[in-house]
């Protein structure tokens, strides 16, 4: 400690005169202080005001610059050390020394700047206010190709230091995209693989930089894909292996890089993960047998890339993704049922697994999740049921093969997205099926939780399919005992209701429904009608000049429908309807004009 004591007060004192000697042995017992107790050494060095002469020491000139600039890094190390050393003026001199040639020197000026930077908002400051960056990126080009264990130390310092220089900062991410980094790091990762210090750089480098948008489409233009699978494929360790997860996982949210991704063979390398992890109880292994499901799952969002691994449906891909589903594991029946539901992004995807039995295995799989069943599990089965029931040819053999009462085994759910799934497979398997809505649409125990569901305000998804779906029911039935069952379950409200959404899609469906109870059963409907206000509702629709020429047209439909009861007449007529309809007959669109001329007429024969 004395000689530490002194060699701070001899700095001091000889910094600006001394001979070259003589400081050389003050900075070595600094070094030697500072290995041995690195935390105390560096509050003495900062009570001793000492700081502020390094800035005059770091010269290209001097032979203690080096020295100099590894004191300065191992200071660094402490938090409590970094503004005092940006507020010491170090940042431009060390900047400065990094155009000179001495290796030694850049190594250790590059230290000292990585680490004032770690998680120092004034460090970066300074730094960038400097152009540290920009030189920074040039040595690595220019150092790219070297292999020598020198040069691969020096990269593997710069890595770092622009690794802390841009961390969590999108500001300094995008300027170093900018400087077209990316590029020089993929051809870094390619020669230097051998090399585990520099890769692990290089990994968490991208994993820094991929998060933003603009990185992906950088990343695009160079081989990452090819770089990273091929050096995945070399990896034992688990940690390794979660270090290139993190890479992959960002980057495979671009459409591109998913297909180069597919192309450099990832899949392979992540079956064979699960092939390897699925019976185990590691924890190791139950995490990568999430990761690499979930990425698989990523993988099959792009639709080039979705398609090349389902290959007409006999892709070993496929058939593979098909064996998850009956598996013990709960993750890979989710990846599974994830997985079908994006290969069901098309109408020829769909009508060929729906041929070859998908839809069996996905019910035997919801069947093992009716009780206390996993939820996520639930929501993904779901949803591929949804989706294979798009295609018109699909939904008579999904209804026969029972579909409709599997899913009606979750209407107890109290989880807003199986619900919100739930109701969205059933109004996709009713769709221009009288027969299947009648049924459904019969069923009080269904029509009773939909109305229950059409109050869910806390959940938009839900009340807006509840409501989609009581329409639908009607609609696709044209049934008198469906409508029934709706006044019954007190579902006429949420119908009007629906005619006022924001949605025009939503308001036509629920026009329609409405137009179709005026038609068959107004007498029993009439009552909730009224109540509903739908006549003042309509005149707002009809004198809304923002409202949709179908929502005009559909209006003026119902309207003529409803003066077949007598109390609704009247309240038609005591709301000069006339005035608002006779404007309608020049309405551009001419079925709207039409219409608005029949309606005009009736109106006037009822008066």
């Amino acid at each position: 400690a004395d000689n530490l004591s002194e060699a701070l007060k001899k700095l001091k004192i000889t910094s600006t005169d001394s001979t070259a000697d003589s400081l050389e042995g003050c900075l070595d017992c600094l070094l030697q202080a500072l290995a041995q107790n690195n935390m105390e050494t560096s509050e003495k060095i900062q009570k001793s005001g000492v700081l502020q002469v390094f800035a005059s020491l770091l010269t290209p000139q001097s032979s203690c610059t080096a020295k100099v600039a590894n004191i300065i890094a191992e200071v660094a190390r402490n938090e409590f050390m970094r503004n005092p050393c940006v507020d010491a003026g170090l940042i431009p001199p060390l900047v400065q020394l990094l155009n000179c040639k001495d290796q030694e020197v850049l190594l250790q000026t590059g230290r000292a700047l990585g680490n004032i930077c770690y998680d120092s908002h004034e460090g970066r400051n300074a730094v960038d206010h400097a152009g540290g960056a920009h030189i920074v990126v040039d040595h690595l080009r220019s150092l790219c190709s070297k292999t020598d264990p020198a040069s691969e130390k020096l990269l593997t310092v710069f890595c770092g230091m622009l690794m802390n220089y841009s961390n969590e900062n999108d500001t300094l991410q995008s300027q170093l995209i900018n400087m077209g980094v990316i590029p020089t790091l993929v051809k870094l990762l390619g020669i230097h693989c051998q090399n585990a210090a520099l890769t692990e750089m290089c990994l968490v480098a991208f994993g820094n930089l991929a998060e933003l948008e603009s990185s992906k489409e950088q990343f695009a233009y160079t081989n990452i894909a090819e770089e990273l699978v091929k050096l995945f494929k070399k990896q034992i360790e688990h940690d390794k292996k979660e270090m290139i997860f993190e890479v992959l996982a960002p980057l495979a949210e671009n459409d591109v890089i998913k297909l180069q991704l597919v192309e450099a063979g990832l899949v392979e390398c992540l079956l064979e993960i699960v092939q390897k992890t699925v019976d185990s109880e590691k924890e190791d292994d139950i995490a990568e047998l999430k990761t690499a499901s979930d990425l698989m799952v990523l993988l099959l969002l792009g639709d080039e890339s979705m398609q090349k691994l389902f290959e007409g449906g006999k892709g070993s891909v496929f058939q593979r993704v098909l064996s998850w589903i009956p598996s013990n594991s709960h993750q890979l029946q989710l990846a599974g049922a994830l997985a079908i539901a994006n290969f069901a992004r098309n109408d020829g995807n769909c009508i060929h697994m729906v041929d070859n039995g998908i839809v069996q295995k996905l019910m035997d799989l919801l069947d093992r999740h009716v009780e206390d069943g996993n939820v996520t599990v639930q929501h993904a089965a779901l949803s591929a049921l949804r989706n294979l029931a798009i295609p018109v040819v699909n939904k008579a053999k999904m209804l026969s093969a029972g579909v409709a009462e599997a899913v009606l085994k979750f209407l107890r759910s109290e989880m807003p997205p199986v619900q919100f799934k739930l109701l969205g497979t059933l109004r996709m398997l009713i769709d221009a099926q009288a027969e299947a809505a009648e049924q459904l649409g019969k069923n009080v125990k269904l029509v009773e939780r939909l109305v229950e569901w059409c109050e869910a305000k806390d959940h938009a998804g839900v009340m807006g399919e509840s409501n989609r779906l009581l329409s639908a029911l009607i609609r696709h039935s044209k049934s008198k005992d469906v409508i029934r069952t709706i006044v019954q379950s007190g579902g006429i409200k949420h119908l009007v209701t629906m005619a006022t959404s924001e949605h025009v899609i939503m308001q036509n469906e629920a026009l329609v429904a409405l137009a179709l109870i005026a038609a068959l059963e107004l007498v029993t409907a009439e009552k909730d009608l009224e109540n509903a206000q739908l006549v003042q509702i309509l005149h707002r629709l009809l004198s809304d000049d923002t409202s949709a020429p179908e929502i005009k047209y559909n209006s003026m439909v119902l309207i003529c429908a409803l003066i077949g009861s007598e109390p609704l007449q009247k309240e038609v007529q005591s709301m000069a309807f006339l005035e608002v309809i006779s404007k309608l007959r020049s309405h551009e669109n001419k079925t709207v004009a039409q219409q608005a001329s029949l309606t005009e007429q009736r109106l006037a024969v009822e008066s």
